[in-house]
């Protein structure tokens, strides 16, 4: 199948044309390099053994869209580009919402027109009410908390509306947990701008010496050791998840959402213990005050992708600190 992967440089969507190449399909990247760096292609093709063609360039571009839909035949999107920190759409909302919906709407805008009729969308366990309990299944309430989550919510939103609008039109709405890890060569991984926003690259940068310790965000939930519960997935997994969602549902006109995720919760203290066991390093770290707006406990129930997909997460927690340490390392060294 003939592949246009956006944001296909950043950490899930180099994983995912790792994984397209693999299963010999034709793929074709544009990125912005907002979330990436220009050396991922350089790593990609390492891996893979295969040229790949990259455009840099923005979705929210409708000439640069124009240009490349017109230059290759496209059967389906897989569309990762967006902005994706949660406390930065708190502070910068509008730049939050123009871009996410924006180069959504363009880039459907340009499929429409050169009659590609498939999308997988990267969304988010974001979309989920936080009324709602664990574990969260595609049914329940919808309603998100931040303007991150509410531009993923917007998004499958339209491309619900345009499906049902559109018969021959088929969305595949992936919702992600937590993704952790990196690919096993040590040549792809996470690589945050910055201070990390997620868990396991700050423990990364406390392991190498970056950091000094690690923040708990609070120790008093209503979970086993106090600590908050999230249902952590290795990337490769759900790069696997992208490729099943392609294979088994691209063909099915209408809009369809499935949980990402292994349907197994892990508190922030068992996955630094994890990583010490991985890495044989001891973590330090101190407990601070909650973090407004989190809950107990978020894990998926991943049924609906293990039934309709034929997908399963198979990686544990342990090789995803082990293959995060890793990358960790590999990076360092290359600095």
């Amino acid at each position: 199948m003939n592949v246009l992967v956006s944001g296909g440089l950043g950490y899930i969507g180099s994983h995912t044309v790792v994984e397209l190449v693999k299963r010999h399909h034709d793929v074709v990247v544009v990125d912005n390099l907002y979330n990436a760096d220009a050396d991922v292609q350089l790593r990609i093709e390492k891996i893979t053994g295969k040229k790949l063609t990259t455009y840099i360039a923005d979705c929210a571009d409708a000439e640069a869209m124009e240009k490349i839909f017109s230059s290759h035949k496209v059967d389906c999107v897989i569309h990762f580009a967006g902005y994706k920190a949660v406390g930065e759409s708190v502070r910068k909302p509008l730049m939050y919402y123009h871009n996410n919906l924006l180069s959504t709407l363009v880039l459907l805008e340009a499929m429409k027109k050169h009659n590609v009729h498939q999308m997988v969308f990267s969304s988010s366990a974001t979309v989920y009410s936080p009324e709602n309990t664990s574990p969260f299944r595609e049914e329940m309430r919808l309603a998100a908390t931040n303007p991150y989550g509410w531009t993923k919510l917007m998004i499958e939103r339209i491309l619900t509306d345009y499906a049902t609008a559109d018969p021959s039109f088929s969305a595949i709405l992936l919702r992600y947990f937590n993704p952790i890890g990196a690919h096993d060569s040590g040549l792809l991984g996470e690589r945050p701008v910055g201070i990390p926003n997620n868990l396991l690259p700050y423990i990364c940068q406390v392991a190498d010496g970056t950091r000094e310790k690690l923040s708990v965000f609070g120790d008093d939930y209503a979970t086993p050791d106090g600590t908050g519960v999230r249902d952590y997935l290795h990337v490769v997994d759900l790069a696997l998840g992208h490729v099943a969602a392609l294979e088994k549902m691209a063909n099915r006109p209408g809009a369809h959402a499935f949980n990402l995720g292994t349907g197994k919760g892990t508190s922030v203290l068992e996955l630094v213990h994890a990583f010490e066991q991985a890495s044989h390093l001891t973590i330090p770290y101190v407990v601070t005050d909650r973090r407004p707006g989190d809950i107990d406990t978020v894990v998926a129930d991943p049924s609906k992708a293990e039934k309709e997909l034929e997908w399963k997460a198979t990686h544990s927690i342990e090789e995803a600190c082990a293959s995060a340490w890793h990358f960790q390392q590999h990076v360092k060294d290359s600095l």
